[in-house]
């Protein structure tokens, strides 16, 4: 917007001549105006069909600062606590030292009474979670166990039941792996107890575990 124009006094005729050149030059000089702001709106328009939109450049000034991930776990330590794991249950333990005889072999730690045997063979435990073995082979059924007892004692699992099979495809039919197991099991500190399950959940093809409370 323009200040107003002055209004222009005539006084006498001689003075229309002058007052005629200062409207003419007004008016030129609106027009020229006119064209100016004309031209600059079309060469914006021109360039911003040319050049699109057009983004703000980004305050240097300012200074972008990404959050950094959590730095990854090395690889190897994974692999040595699971070699630790691994390496912690012997395939040369003789279990049968310290399994209950009785007619359905089972475990408890010193310090775990009776009562517990009885009341996991009841079921006064409910099952947590479970571990199917069948179908692997040896050091394949030795890492899962290992890894299995591991986590469920770290989330606080207190009973778990083992499926190892009865053993019925092997040679000579000998449940093996039913051996195995116990064996595995006995060398778990996470684990207090097992008997084998009742009919129900298995019977002589699983093993009910009880697992120490967690200390976290």
């Amino acid at each position: 917007m323009h200040a107003a124009s002055k209004p222009l006094k005539v006084s006498a005729l001689s003075d229309l001549k002058l007052v005629k050149r200062e409207i003419e030059a007004r008016i030129r000089q609106r027009d020229q105006q006119a064209r100016a702001t004309q031209r600059t709106t079309s060469e914006k328009d021109l360039f911003i069909r040319a050049a699109g939109a057009v983004q703000p450049l980004p305050d240097k000034r300012t200074a972008l600062l990404k959050k950094e991930p959590p730095a990854p776990r090395p690889m190897q330590c994974q692999q040595d606590d699971k070699a630790i794991l691994i390496e912690a249950i012997s395939n040369e333990f003789d279990v049968s030292t310290l399994l209950d005889v009785d007619e359905l072999l089972s475990f408890r730690r010193p310090g775990i009474g009776p009562d517990v045997i009885r009341k996991l063979r009841r079921g006064d435990w409910s099952i947590q979670r479970q571990l199917d073995l069948h179908g692997l082979r040896r050091d394949e059924a030795r890492e899962q166990l290992s890894f299995f007892i591991h986590e469920a004692h770290k989330h606080g699992i207190r009973c778990v039941r083992v499926v190892h099979g009865k053993g019925l495809g092997s040679a000579g039919k000998t449940p093996v792996l039913k051996i195995r197991v116990q064996s595995w099991l006995v060398q778990k500190q996470e684990v207090l107890a097992f008997v084998q399950a009742k009919p129900a959940d298995g019977g002589a093809g699983a093993l009910m575990v009880l697992l120490a409370a967690s200390r976290g």
